[in-house]
């Protein structure tokens, strides 16, 4: 009470907001967001200093590409944002490039890649960053501006998520969070390792109130020896194969539990990629001179890699599937595309267990609720859809899929196929926000 009446309310949000361990008191490391943003210089972190450069180690120049959110496929696009201010989309309205277009980093860096000695087998998943949530723990506070320093693992995930914005966590508010990764090839030297990554961004700063922009996934691989001492090829990704993949929230007052909005939307583009094989930052000849970068005309002298042979690999789908159930464990059941589902229900006489949403259910993302509630996509696959019973029961006797409601409404005006616009339409009339689960025949009928 003593805090807020000499704050008042939005002052006493900005401290809370900044006061992570809630001991009513601001530490040097509490402040230090502050402190840079008035001061306008940033001091070299720890983890920073301990990473000076090898002078014979390899670096790797990454580019980053970035395609800004489609205002139009929010939801609330289509009433024009009516009631939204526009300060509170300001930090998504103005985030129309990445933060670092190139960045130069340390090949040694990537080691946090590498597999654990027990995790050498082909799609085998280990935890680079592993979850510290689940449906028992809750979640993290929405009131937060700025992530906490990154520690261990976290470090190189921060920094390459960096160049898209300045201010990622690396731990999401929600379960489940976190980085896995899995080995999807192997040579004698060299190891392809396939990730997945569940990171959000803060959009805005006091004294507007927070925004959370949480991509659905990134994902992809790096190729890296087996010492760490090269990478070969790196991409890193967020998924765009479905009509929308990013969920929004933002509060709309000095409180965490102050009203909350939430939308979905389409990012066409944010990826990162090397521009090719890390190089050695210093070149020796023989007999271990340093030698000039530039040949006598003047010209960067051009590396020759050797052309790797991979003894053992899987497909990309399969590791992709592999980190898709370390982080779901409703995943060990098959979800098939709505139409696929249906001829396969068809063809093995079998009926079909179908959950329609409005968010997706194998993306990190809270789907449509800021609280787990009940009857949300987040409740139901970290209890039901988890239980060995129905893991067990799905799996014999049921033909699965999930949908967005965005989906089936585009497939129920296309008259292309008549069966499948009835299909969707028989499910978008039994569809309860924020999420349906539904049995029906192979034919559409609900049962």
């Amino acid at each position: 009470e003593l805090a807020l009446k000499s704050l008042g309310s939005e002052g006493l949000f900005l401290f809370s907001s900044l006061d992570t361990n809630n001991d009513l008191y601001l530490s040097p490391e509490e402040f230090k967001p502050i402190a840079e943003k008035l001061t306008g210089v940033t001091p070299v972190s720890e983890f920073e200093e301990e990473e000076t450069p090898d002078p014979s180690g390899e670096t790797l120049s990454i580019v980053a590409k970035f395609q800004p959110l489609v205002m139009e496929t929010m939801t609330k696009s289509k009433d024009g944002f009516l009631g939204i201010s526009h300060v509170a989309l300001s930090g998504l309205r103005n985030w129309t490039a990445p933060a670092a277009p190139m960045n130069v980093m340390l090949a040694r860096q990537f080691k946090a890649f590498l597999p654990p000695k027990n995790k050498l087998d082909l799609g085998d998943p280990w935890w680079i960053i592993p979850s510290e949530l689940n449906i028992f723990t809750g979640y993290l506070s929405n009131n937060r501006f700025y992530p906490p320093p990154p520690k261990g693992k976290e470090i190189i995930i921060h920094k390459l998520l960096s160049m898209f914005h300045p201010r990622p966590f690396v731990k999401t508010r929600f379960a489940p969070q976190g980085a896995v990764a899995c080995i999807q090839a192997v040579s004698t030297f060299y190891y392809t390792i396939a990730f997945r990554i569940h990171a959000e961004f803060q959009l805005n700063e006091p004294p507007d109130f927070p925004f959370w922009f949480s991509p659905g996934q990134f994902t992809g691989h790096i190729i890296l020896s087996k010492d760490s001492s090269h990478v070969r090829e790196f991409k890193l990704f967020v998924p765009n194969n479905r009509s929308l993949n990013v969920d929004m929230e933002w509060l709309y007052g000095a409180s965490e539990s102050s009203n909350m909005e939430v939308d979905i939307g389409y990012l066409p583009q944010m990826e990162l990629e090397s521009t090719g094989p890390s190089t050695p930052s210093v070149i020796h000849d023989e007999n271990g001179n340093v030698i000039d970068s530039r040949d006598p005309s003047g010209e960067p002298i051009q590396f020759v890699f050797e052309e790797i042979t991979w003894q053992q690999e899987i497909p990309w789908e399969e590791a992709a599937q592999k980190l898709e159930v370390a982080m779901y464990p409703f995943k060990k059941v098959s979800y098939l595309p709505f139409t696929q589902a249906f001829e396969r229900a068809k063809a093995e006489k079998k009926l079909v267990h179908s959950i329609l949403l409005w968010g997706a259910l194998d993306d990190h993302k809270p789907l449509s609720a800021s609280l787990p509630m009940p009857g949300s996509g987040r409740t139901l696959r970290e209890t039901v859809l988890e239980s060995s019973p129905i893991l067990a029961l799905l799996n014999e006797s049921f033909i699965s899929s999930w949908s967005l409601v965005k989906e089936l409404e585009e497939l129920q005006t296309n008259r292309e196929n008549e069966f499948y616009s009835k299909l969707a339409d028989l499910h978008l009339e039994k569809y309860n926000f924020p999420v349906e689960m539904i049995i029906c025949l192979p034919n559409g009928t609900v049962v």
